[in-house]
């Protein structure tokens, strides 16, 4: 597997050696590790090894970014059961091997063991570059709150696999083999297919706008995240680290057309697909967008769209209640996706 792997000017000391050796230019280390194990965060049935390659380098070097890092290097876990076929493990390096060509990096080792649950277990690295990391606490009133990279496409690909597996077919925009195409669940309208795939195509393999956290952290970003549990409960860990609230314009999410092709197919009015898309776009999570807090004098670029303002902290209510971070000054239910609450 690891011979896939290129090298990088990062890389001293690669596969192969007790452990790896890995140059921090700046003396300092940006590190996180994340899990996906199978049936909880991918299904085989839905996504192919190489799709879960691709999201698991894409969650994890999200996360680096999001510090204003340039990611430098990966350790990965893989545990699986014996009867995994060795074409899954070899599709899933390529992945991995794809990921890591966009995103910059390299795989630097790991190790395998058996195991009666799939399980990937990533820890990734970082290069700060001089610069100061972005913390979840340096948000300030006055402050705008702006992300950039995609939101809802994520959560409404869920929906369409999660719609097509309870009717027991294929997902809608796709043929069986999993290609772009006619579907036979549902009536899927004409034209409507290629922003069917996007979505579906961005909960496999996610599109972290890599090159944009350390671009944050040059623009002086005071605060930034990864959008992996819903943009209202990831923007709440800024809010209640930063001690501030923030409020977000509903009129600001401009809905993709691919996402308001989903909701339409998923069932929403036509009246209220925008509105539906809104909500995906606040609460649906694993798009890994990157949402961050700005001074109010900085000039942001294009891809950065401004969507809230941050606030003096709330009061004690407020605060025993959740309700730090608003729409339209009115509190979110169901604001993002908690890895522990109770169903």
């Amino acid at each position: 597997m690891t011979s896939q792997f290129p090298r990088t000017d990062d890389v001293i000391l690669g596969p192969g050696d007790d452990a790896a050796v890995v140059a921090a230019p700046d003396g300092r280390t940006v590190a996180t590790t994340d899990l996906l194990v199978e049936g909880r965060h991918f299904k085989r049935e839905w996504s192919s090894a190489r799709d879960v390659g691709h999201r698991a380098v894409a969650q994890n070097y999200a996360d680096v970014v999001a510090m204003g890092a340039r990611p430098t290097g990966l350790l990965i876990g893989f545990a699986a059961p014996p009867e995994l076929p060795l074409a899954w493990a070899e599709e899933f390096t390529a992945g991995v091997r794809d990921e890591c060509a966009l995103a910059g990096g390299a795989v630097v080792g790991g190790d395998t063991v058996g195991s009666d649950t799939l399980t990937i277990a990533i820890t990734a690295l970082g290069d700060l570059e001089g610069r100061s990391p972005v913390r979840r606490d340096g948000a300030r009133s006055g402050d705008v709150v702006a992300y950039t990279g995609h939101l809802g496409l994520s959560a409404a690909g869920l929906a369409l696999l999660e719609r097509s597996d309870a009717a027991g077919g294929t997902p809608a925009g796709e043929t069986s083999a999993g290609q772009a195409g006619e579907s036979p669940v549902g009536a899927i309208p004409v034209g409507a297919t290629d922003g069917l795939a996007q979505c579906l195509s961005e909960h496999r393999r996610p599109s972290p706008p890599y090159a944009a956290g350390p671009e944050a952290a040059r623009l002086g970003a005071t605060a930034m995240l990864d959008v992996s549990d819903g943009l209202v409960q990831d923007l709440g860990h800024v809010c209640r680290a930063s001690g501030v609230c923030i409020d977000l314009d509903s009129d600001a999410f401009r809905p993709a057309p691919a996402l308001l092709e989903a909701v339409r197919v998923l069932g929403a009015p036509a009246g209220k697909a925008v509105d539906a898309a809104r909500r995906l776009m606040l609460s649906g999570g694993e798009d890994h967008a990157l949402a961050a807090v700005f001074p109010p004098e900085v000039r942001l670029p294009e891809h950065w769209h401004v969507v809230g303002t941050v606030g003096d902290a709330p009061g004690t209510e407020a605060e025993s209640t959740g309700t730090r971070v608003t729409v339209d000054q009115n509190v979110v239910e169901n604001g993002g996706w908690d890895h522990f609450r109770r169903a």
